[in-house]
This record gives structure tokens, C-alpha cells and sequence, in this order.
């Protein structure tokens, strides 16, 4: 059955979100010889718009795209060796999905073509190069678009962020003749990104006094709130939650919609803070609630001595039709038996994930049920979880297990188990606890021995310090 240019084309911008009726549209886009127009006899192809192969071949590609499919780069090749001209809207879906070799000599094709001065080609470059580490490509990229663009200058903000370059970040970002709310939320978010959680605060600060922002030029959105409550939580201390609060203030004052992300936020803020109570209120007063909110509600309840409660919101959130316990949840659930001592649960809940939830298990969970069964004193059951990984465990699964040796006197098993995997020797404090357990049970020699390996091994004790916040 014949199919005209446009009524293929119309198909595949209908279905692109759906592989399957894709793959049949593209069987019909090449069976009806749309594809291949140099070579076609078809006098009712021929009197056809001479860009519709184009146009099929970028709906094809952005199609794939959103599939993160393999075939983009295959449907690409066959558009050149058809002689098929590729425009200004086939790069963009092409570079997002091309692996990091293949960036360059796209960017090539690109000049070669002389579609480079769009600004929406430059742009993906851009943040491809960025994506892929290659800064110095990046930034030559921006230095060739021809006038200013904010689309632009936003992305090579993000470039230098994400690679940690926060210098060339506000450089771009003073050199702006103007900036919309993305410039300043790429800023925020690009301290926080880079463990600057006291400067990603100040520039939220600096942005709320700012004349566009006071000329109600410019908002604050969603993403910034959730960059700055973030930093707010990741900061130790009474200013950071003070801080907090004031932003939480403006969002209510403001009528700001309490959205997912920024209420989940909030709760991972007074969760984190040990402000249980506020954290509840936001939780209850949310109308939208995604499973990263249940996470934040749960983890806040187990780190604030009330894991039953929070075994109980578990429960409730496993009835809720749609939502479904992702690996964070688990880390959630089991971090509040280890501190509740639920033992039976815990491990039941950690037999059920791959069972009933499909979440297969990964360090931090065999983090928590380590130290889940060391604090009730189980250390045989917990050496053998450790001996039974599925791979080799980091510092704090042994950490937990040898802290729990130490408490309940099994040096044995815990020298066992640390010359078995041979402690990681960029970490001092499983050395240390397993040093200071000889020193307990008086075996100095041993003591003597281990600390001596700590030194011809170049490792370092961290000092410890306490900090005290004036007000």
C-alpha cells in the first residue's frame, strides 16, 4: 500500500515516543523509497518536495533519539550516502546521542554544511563538548557564535560548572549584558555541585537583592529553590537552617506552589537538621507526592530516633497505587531497623528487594544490613553477608562490621575478615578500629605492628574537630 511523503511524516512526529509503531513507520518510510530519492523511479516521488527525505530522515533520528537507540547513527550515514542534505534540525538529536568520538567529526559535517552559525547547533555542541569533559572545545565553540545569545551563555556556565571550573563560570556570568533566571539557578546549583554549599547561599542571597529580581524582572523557579535548600541541608550548622526557614518564609508569602521537588527538599532540610516537626507539616501539606518525597520523609524519621514510624509510613507508601520503592527507599527502611534494632524485619526487607520490588541490592545495602546485624550482635551472620557479596566491599561495610567487632569483643573474626579482604588502603579508620581493638585486649605487639603498616603505607589520620556556632 502506497503512503504519501506527508502523511509518513505526520505519522512519525505522532508516534515518536512509541519505538514500536516507529519501527513500522520506518519500514513504510523505506519500502515507499522515500529514503532513497536519488534512486527512485517513482514519478509521483519525483514531483515530491525535494526536502520531505530530509524531513523523514530528522523525524527518524529525533525519533530514535528519545529512545536512546542505537540506530542514530546508522540512519544518519545512510542520509549522506543518499545524498540527502542534512539541515539545521538533524544535529541536535544527532550529537545528544552520539557517543564522545563521534562529536567531532559531526562537528565537522556541520561546518562542512554551514549550519554552524545556528544558534541551536552551537548551543548542543556546546553542551556536548561540555558533557564529554572537552572544556577547551566547549569554550571554542562559544567564542564562534556570533552574537550574544543567553541560550548560549547559560550552557557555557553549566560547562565550566560541571567541570568544576567555577572561575570561567562567573566570568560568563559577569560578562552577561543581561541574565534570566536559568543564569543565576546554573550558578547556585554550580557551587552546590562543587561542595561550595556557603557560596551556593550567598549568590541565592545576592540574586533576591538583585534589581531584576526586585523588579520582578526575574523569579526564582523550582530548580532554584531545590538548589538552595540543598546546600542549606548539605551545610552543617544553625545558619544554614536559619537560612532555610527564610527561604521556606518567602515561599509561603509569595504563594509559591509546594511542589515535588522543592517539598521534598524542605523535608530533607528539617530532616537533616533534626527539625522533625517541620519536616511532618511540609509532608502533610504537600498534595503531590512522588517516592523521593516518601524517601525523605522516611530517612528523616529513621535519623531522628523514630524508625518505627518510619517502617510504618513504609508500609502505607507500598499500598499507594503508583508508587513503587526504588533503591533509596530500601536504604531508607533498613538504615531505620539497624537504629531500631529490627533485626527480623530488616532482613526480611532486604530479601524482598529483588524478590518483590526488583531493586537488586548494591553497597550501601549491604552497608546497612552489616551494621544492621552487628549492632544486635550478630557478628557470624553479619562476616557471612560480607563473605556472600556478589562484589568486593568499600570502607564502610567494613567499618561497620570491624566498629561492631569492637564493640561485642569478636577480634578474632575481625582480624579474619580484615586480612581477608586486605584492607583498602586509602582509608585509616578501619586500620585504626582494628588497632584499637588489640589495644583493648592488651595484644600490643599487634597494635604496634598494624600501626607501623599504617605508616610505610602513607596513610594519614584525619583530625578530628568540634564545631561550636555563635549566635
Amino acid at each position: 500500500m502506497s503512503y504519501s511523503g506527508e502523511c509518513l511524516l505526520q505519522l512519525a512526529q505522532r508516534c515518536m515516543k512509541h519505538l514500536k509503531q516507529m519501527k513500522q513507520i520506518h519500514s513504510l518510510v523505506i519500502t515507499n523509497g522515500y529514503l532513497n530519492f536519488h534512486k527512485s523511479n517513482n514519478a509521483s516521488f519525483s514531483n515530491h518536495n525535494k526536502w520531505m527525505p530530509t524531513l523523514l530522515y530528522n523525524a527518524l533520528i529525533r525519533a530514535y533519539n528519545v529512545h536512546n537507540h542505537n540506530k542514530v547513527l546508522v540512519i544518519f550515514t545512510n542520509m549522506l550516502a543518499n545524498n540527502v542534505s542534512p539541515n539545521t534540525h538533524t544535529f541536535p538529536p544527532l550529537l545528544k546521542s552520539s557517543p564522545a568520538f563521534v562529536v567531532t567529526p559531526l562537528h565537522c559535517q556541520a561546518l562542512k554544511r554551514g549550519i554552524l552559525s545556528d544558534p541551536f547547533v552551537l548551543t548542543t555542541l556546546l553542551v556536548v563538548y561540555a558533557r564529554n569533559n572537552h572544556i577547551v572545545c566547549a569554550q571554542k565553540v562559544f567564542e564562534e557564535v556570533p552574537m550574544f545569545c543567553i541560550v548560549a551563555s547559560n550552557a557555557m556556565i553549566n560547562a565550566f560548572t560541571v567541570n568544576g571550573n567555577m572561575e570561567g563560570a562567573l566570568s560568563v556570568f559577569e560578562w552577561m549584558p543581561y541574565r534570566d533566571v536559568v543564569s543565576w539557578t546554573t550558578m547556585v546549583n554550580g557551587f552546590a555541585l562543587n561542595g561550595n554549599f556557603g557560596a551556593a547561599i550567598r549568590f541565592f542571597g545576592m540574586m533576591m537583592h538583585h534589581k531584576d529580581v526586585l523588579d520582578c524582572l526575574v523569579k526564582p523557579n523550582e530548580a532554584t529553590y531545590v538548589s538552595v535548600l540543598s546546600s542549606c541541608a548539605d551545610l552543617e550548622g544553625k545558619g544554614a537552617l536559619d537560612f532555610g526557614r527564610q527561604i521556606h518564609g518567602y515561599i509561603v508569602v509569595k504563594g509559591v506552589d509546594l511542589g515535588v521537588f522543592v517539598g521534598t527538599s524542605l523535608i530533607n532540610l528539617y530532616g537533616k537538621m533534626g527539625c522533625l516537626n517541620y519536616a511532618v507539616s511540609v509532608f502533610r501539606v504537600m498534595v503531590v507526592r512522588e517516592v523521593c518525597t516518601w524517601n525523605a520523609m522516611i530517612s528523616s524519621l529513621a535519623s531522628n530516633g523514630r524508625e518505627k514510624e518510619a517502617l510504618d509510613l513504609f508500609e502505607k507508601m507500598k499500598k499507594l497505587q503508583g508508587l513503587k520503592p526504588n533503591s533509596i527507599t530500601f536504604v531508607a527502611v533498613l538504615t531505620a531497623c539497624a537504629r531500631g534494632g529490627f533485626v527480623s524485619e530488616g532482613l526480611k526487607l532486604f530479601e524482598s528487594m529483588s524478590s518483590e520490588f526488583q531493586v537488586v541490592p548494591v553497597m550501601e545495602h549491604y552497608g546497612c544490613v552489616v551494621d544492621l546485624l552487628g549492632r544486635a550482635g550478630h557478628i557470624q551472620q553479619a562476616a557471612e553477608i560480607i563473605r556472600n557479596m556478589p562484589f568486593q566491599p568499600d570502607e564502610t561495610v567494613l567499618g561497620a562490621f570491624l566498629g561492631a567487632c569492637r564493640i561485642h569483643g569478636a577480634i578474632e573474626l575481625g582480624e579474619e575478615i580484615a586480612k581477608m579482604l586486605k584492607l583498602q588502603t586509602q582509608h585509616c579508620g578501619q586500620y585504626l578500629l582494628l588497632s584499637s581493638m588489640y589495644a583493648e585486649k592488651e595484644r600490643w605487639d599487634h597494635a604496634a605492628e598494624l600501626r607501623k603498616e599504617i605508616m610505610e603505607a602513607g596513610i594519614h589520620k584525619i583530625p578530628a574537630f568540634s564545631m561550636v556556632h555563635l549566635t
